[in-house]
């Protein structure tokens, strides 16, 4: 093998590696943010909008950052150095690669368009909502398999609102994730109906996110860091009279958590993390492909379970356990059939979009 090739493998299995320890950290961080009363306080919506206002901060941040980025690289020469090989001769030498912030827009806050992304940000708060409750109710070794029939929902609502036909070859993979949704559930020993249901609501929200995606990226000029930002602008003014309802009483009297460096220190990790998922989601589809980050991903999923049985105390059964690999096999044939299916009949989608869903996957 090459120096360059073993370079290459080197940083793909970093970028991979990453994508784990984020993906799996943040849930890890969030279901001790969600349930564990000594460190935080139980009121996720109020959890869930301080990681909102995290990411804001971030995108802002980053925003800044891009714009110097993109200044150096205007104001840099523009010239073609040339380097010359073992045998005297002239070759041109590679551009030099833009700063990792020049991808970051400025973050501008336009109320024509946040009106546009209005409806996108109601769906994005009733996601994010119910996926943060679905951890604090259910066990993590169950959380996937909870949050298993978003591909379900994919289907029906490509069907109703796109007219997409369905194929037999999926209708089976959708067959093959219900009974493991089934198997999970009855699997379960420490079962919660609310968490079950909560992550139904997740999963159908998910799905609703991304058909809400496609229309909605185009509004600016499809850039998902734009949308990032305006989403969690958006979503941050929605949560403060959610709270103020159902969680001000709560907060209140939490006086001894509200005044403690550990729960502002796991609040902002958590927030951090949650921005993070979407970089390293990009970063392993451009050094992968869509197909093998929904590989890494199951298989990421499939470590997160296993490892919540030691980590958490969970006590597996053995039909818990074949539910958490029926689902996550069932979704592993389901992404090879439906990218059989859009390489016969349509071009792929563009790759913001593409990223976008799998970044919004990965979140949840």
């Amino acid at each position: 093998m090459s120096e360059a090739s073993q370079a290459q493998a080197v940083y793909i299995a970093s970028v991979v590696g990453t994508y784990w320890v984020v993906s799996i950290s943040m849930v890890y961080l969030n279901k001790i943010l969600m349930s564990n009363e000594g460190i935080s306080i139980p009121a996720p919506l109020f959890v869930t909008w301080y990681q909102c206002v995290v990411t804001v901060i971030i995108c802002w941040i980053a925003g800044l950052c891009g714009q110097r980025a993109q200044k150096n690289a205007a104001s840099s020469p523009q010239y073609s150095a040339v380097s010359v090989n073992e045998n005297g001769e002239s070759m041109p030498s590679k551009p030099p690669k833009p700063s990792f912030f020049a991808q970051f827009p400025k973050a501008e806050y336009a109320m024509g368009t946040a009106k546009r992304i209005f409806p996108l940000s109601l769906v994005f708060v009733g996601m994010i909502t119910f996926n943060n409750l679905c951890l604090k109710w259910v066990e993590v070794s169950f959380y996937n398999v909870a949050r298993s029939l978003t591909i379900v929902f994919n289907v029906f609502f490509s069907r109703i609102f796109l007219g997409i036909p369905t194929s037999c070859k999926t209708l089976v993979c959708l067959g093959i994730v219900i009974a493991g949704f089934l198997m999970g559930s009855h699997g379960e020993l420490n079962f919660s109906l609310l968490g079950t249901l909560a992550g139904i609501m997740s999963s159908l929200f998910v799905s609703l996110n991304s058909i809400f995606t496609k229309k909605v990226l185009p509004v600016v000029d499809d850039n998902h860091w734009k949308l990032t930002f305006y989403n969690n602008v958006n979503a941050s003014v929605l949560f403060i009279p959610l709270i103020l309802i159902f969680e001000g009483d709560v907060i209140m009297a939490a006086q001894e958590q509200l005044t403690s460096t550990a729960f502002w220190s796991a609040m902002s990790v958590a927030g951090f993390f949650g921005f993070s998922i979407g970089i390293v989601t990009v970063l392993q589809i451009k050094a992968t492909s869509p197909l093998t980050h929904n590989i890494s991903g199951t298989a990421k999923a499939a470590l997160q379970s296993l490892m919540a049985f030691y980590i958490w105390g969970n006590q597996p059964t053995v039909m818990g356990v074949l539910g958490i690999f029926t689902v996550l096999g069932g979704s592993l044939i389901y992404t090879f059939v439906k990218m059989s299916e859009n390489a016969k009949n349509a071009p792929p989608p563009s790759a913001p979009l593409l990223q976008k869903e799998q970044e919004m996957q990965s979140k949840v």
